[in-house]
C-alpha cells in the first residue's frame, strides 16, 4: 500500500501528534499533583463554607454545633456509664 502523503503532511502529523502527547502528559501531571490537588480541595470546601464576605455560612455553624453537641452527650454518656 504505497503512502502518498508529502514530507510536510508527514510533519504535521508529527507535530500534531506531539502536541497532542504533550497535552496528555500535562494533564497526567496534573491529575499526579497531590499538593495542588489538595490545595484546590481547601480552596473549593473553604469557598462553600463561607459567605461573600468571608464571614462562617450559618449552615456550617449550625452543623459545627450539632456535631459538637453530639461529642459533649457522647462524652458526658460514656462518663456517666
Amino acid at each position: 500500500m504505497p503512502d502518498n502523503r508529502t514530507p510536510e503532511q508527514i510533519e504535521a502529523e508529527i507535530e500534531a501528534q506531539r502536541a497532542q502527547l504533550a497535552d496528555t502528559v500535562d494533564q497526567l501531571t496534573a491529575k499526579l499533583d497531590v499538593k495542588s490537588q489538595a490545595r484546590a480541595k481547601v480552596a473549593d470546601v473553604k469557598h462553600r463554607a463561607t459567605s461573600d464576605d468571608g464571614a462562617p455560612r450559618p449552615e456550617v455553624l449550625a452543623a459545627a454545633g450539632s456535631l459538637l453537641a453530639m461529642a459533649l452527650v457522647l462524652v458526658w454518656w460514656r462518663h456517666r456509664s
